[in-house]
């Protein structure tokens, strides 16, 4: 088969996956409420016991408190991830925080809070 057909068919197959997927809705970002953020964190860390779950304005982020200490489980994407407040850095922005993880495989973490959320979630985020 000429390398041209088959470019054309990679190229196309590919459009044909990404615009099939977007139409489903696949690609939407994942939106949490208390109970969806504490069945996340389960499936994250299956050994923790969720105490309390805050979840921002937003719904694209939620503050954990475990027995283990608080966690942060934001979307990234359709899916979420989910970190312990172990080692990290906050950091103010005009939209909420951005925190910076000091484990080299987890991303970094934008959180859009409104005005009246960021201190609620600085007091919750300390280890107790």
């Amino acid at each position: 088969m000429p390398l041209e057909i088959l470019l054309v068919l990679v190229v196309g197959g590919i459009a044909g996956i990404t615009l099939l997927v977007h139409l489903t809705g696949r690609s939407q970002r994942c939106v949490l409420s208390s109970e969806t953020a504490r069945e996340q964190w389960v499936r994250h860390f299956p050994e923790d016991t969720v105490i309390d779950v805050t979840v921002a304005h937003d719904r694209h982020a939620a503050l954990v408190r475990t027995e283990n200490g608080p966690g942060l489980l934001w979307s990234f994407g359709a899916d979420t991830v989910a970190q312990r407040l172990l080692d990290y850095d906050l950091l103010d922005r005009t939209d909420g925080f951005e925190i910076l993880f000091h484990d080299f495989g987890t991303p970094n973490a934008i959180i859009h809070l409104e005005d009246l959320e960021r201190p609620h979630w600085r007091n919750l985020m300390e280890p107790a």
